[in-house]
């Protein structure tokens, strides 16, 4: 039996790395019942998450949250991450267990040191990520230090690890990769009142034709491209009807915001033509991915992509950019186009829309593609790097 640490300070993060913790792990303890796991959160997750009933806890007082003070503008307390590691340090484990690098703090002793690094967005686009230098210093230091203290490196994606080798310059051999899976409540609905019911409180039915965007507006988001390629094709009244929804937690969202895009948000003419929801519940989410037309990921960067396989699980057409991870999550069941291309992006959502037969066709594929892949699929591969 190995006595198994876990650093699970994000496990209440909204975002994709908080959502892989928190259903990953969740799924692990559920396959694994020979191991004893050990989870070490600070006061601030402890007081809003619950979790596993057979995993031991062991709650840390800090002085901030860390997923607070690892924002954009914000920086890791050096007394808070010593404090963190001195108590997993006290613990006789055989592995620790970092599922993000993004809440890392070092850890001493003779455990095996296995941290996750989802993607080299900050690595990348800096410019699109920090507001200072001086917190892009703190996040590389704090990077480069996970990279030297790990005995191994997780991720995501082979996007992700062939970024990852490149620039820390690691043998891929080090970096073992552990797909992603959507939550089983995302699917196909077929209860047509339901979907009504939860979309008119946006001014939307399951009739309604619109372009779905979920995720953060960071600048590295590239919203701003999806914003004026949508606008484009409203120039033509066969489209007129067509909305674009923007999902995410804008007003709470502690990475760096396009701030081009957040001040449009109050714009009459920009609110007329696209909604943007604030955050929703899981549910809500769902509806929306099963109502849409087609749904949008264009990044510059992503690790995984996580909205799209939650949008093919409702078997929804993904349209991702071709510099990202996405083509490797969707494969055949979706289109692909240039994030600095404005008109290929505009072709691609054309296609989608004009063409019926294609879209049910992609839909079917959509469905095809998530099945394989799973957050008990992703268990058994951490299982595997944890006993290896």
């Amino acid at each position: 039996m190995l006595r198994i640490g876990v650093d699970a300070t994000c496990w209440v993060n909204p975002r994709g790395y908080g959502r892989f913790t928190k259903d990953m792990l969740t799924a692990l303890l559920e396959l694994d019942k020979e191991n004893h796991y050990i989870f070490f959160m600070d006061s601030f997750t402890a007081s809003q998450a619950e979790f596993p009933a057979n995993a031991e806890t062991r709650v840390i007082v800090l002085s901030e949250s860390p997923t607070q003070a690892a924002s954009a503008s914000g920086r890791r307390s050096i007394k808070d991450m010593i404090k963190m590691g001195w108590e997993v340090s006290k613990e006789k484990l055989d592995v620790f267990f970092c599922p993000s690098v993004y809440t890392y703090f070092p850890v001493f002793g003779s455990a095996k040191k296995i941290i996750a690094i989802h993607d080299v967005i900050a690595e990348k686009y800096p410019q699109l990520i920090f507001n200072s230098k001086k917190n892009q210093f703190f996040w590389n230091f704090k990077t480069w230090l996970a990279v030297k203290q790990a005995d191994l490196i997780l991720t995501v994606s082979e996007f992700s690890q062939h970024g990852i080798s490149e620039h820390f310059g690691i043998n891929k051999d080090c970096i073992k990769v552990v797909t992603e899976g959507a939550d089983d409540s995302f699917k196909p609905i077929e209860d047509k009142p339901y979907i009504n019911e939860r979309l008119s409180a946006y001014g939307l039915s399951d009739t309604s034709r619109f372009i779905l965007y979920v995720g953060g507006i960071a600048p590295y988001k590239n919203l701003a491209v999806l914003v004026s390629a949508f606008s484009k094709l409203m120039d033509n009244d066969q489209y007129d009807d067509i909305k674009l929804v923007m999902v995410g937690d804008y007003e709470n969202d502690v990475f760096l915001m396009d701030e081009g895009l957040k001040a449009n948000m109050d714009s009459p003419a920009f609110k007329q033509r696209v909604i943007f929801t604030g955050y929703i519940s899981d549910e809500d989410l769902n509806c929306f991915y099963n109502a849409a037309l087609v749904f949008v990921l264009p990044s510059f960067c992503e690790g995984f992509g996580l909205p799209a396989l939650e949008a093919m699980s409702c078997g929804t057409v993904v349209i991702g950019s071709n510099t990202t991870s996405v083509p490797e999550v969707v494969g055949d069941a979706g289109l692909f186009f240039d994030p600095n291309s404005e008109q290929q992006l505009i072709e691609c959502l054309r296609t989608v829309v004009d063409d019926e037969p294609l879209r049910r066709d992609l839909c079917a594929r959509s469905l095809q593609r998530a099945a394989t892949f799973s957050w008990q699929k992703s268990a058994t591969q951490t299982l595997q790097v944890f006993t290896g």
